[in-house]
């Protein structure tokens, strides 16, 4: 085939994708804030719902960041969002991960106070965007009321963003969600011995 038949069938292949672009984005007229939910085995939930706080903050929204779990091990998000974006309300459960801690009454009552950090933001038209990392797991260990949660949620203001972030959550959770992503795990360096990395791994 020569290359004038090549960029002929390239040309009008995109130009088909283009129509059919252009007609979902015409499709898609309306406004409201989204419910995004980063779940699955794989690395790099954090780090997504990070890269939206970055693209909010580029566009001055107010922007919420509840960590739940994270907390006694400084992370490269935490350092810049302190140092550098005051203007972000940043909240953590600060009792670290939850084999560390082997006490379930005192990670129920931290969860709950995290909870109720998390919770105003979400009644606050104030915040376009409110990240509640690791949620999941709070769901899933039964330290908070997956159904409370939900309701937060599904009530938020009509223009506030909200993303979830961890494994699993339930399939109720994901029924409120608009967008939900699984990040799938097919190599870990962690798993060949290689130590975690500062600015990669936190």
């Amino acid at each position: 085939m020569t290359d004038s038949r090549k960029d002929a069938r390239h040309k009008a292949a995109m130009a088909k994708q283009k129509a059919r672009v252009d007609a979902n984005i015409e499709a898609a007229d309306t406004q409201r804030g989204v419910a995004v939910l980063l779940t699955g085995n794989g690395k790099g939930k954090s780090s997504s719902a990070f890269g939206m706080v970055m693209r909010a903050l580029g566009y001055d929204q107010k922007v919420g960041v509840v960590q739940f779990i994270k907390g006694q091990q400084l992370s490269g998000e935490e350092i810049y969002l302190r140092e550098h974006c005051p203007q972000v309300e940043f909240h953590q459960m600060g009792t670290g991960f939850t084999w560390d801690t082997q006490d379930r009454s005192g990670d129920i009552a931290a969860a709950q106070a995290t909870w109720e950090k998390a919770r105003p933001m979400l009644q606050d038209p104030a915040f376009d965007l409110v990240v509640l990392d690791e949620l999941t797991y709070m769901i899933a260990y039964n330290y908070l009321d997956a159904a409370d949660i939900i309701a937060a949620i599904r009530s938020r203001p009509a223009q506030q963003s909200v993303v979830v972030t961890g494994r699993g959550g339930g399939a109720e959770l994901q029924e409120v969600m608009d967008t939900v992503s699984e990040v799938k795990e097919l190599k870990h360096a962690f798993k060949a011995g290689v130590a975690a990395r500062k600015g990669v791994d936190f």
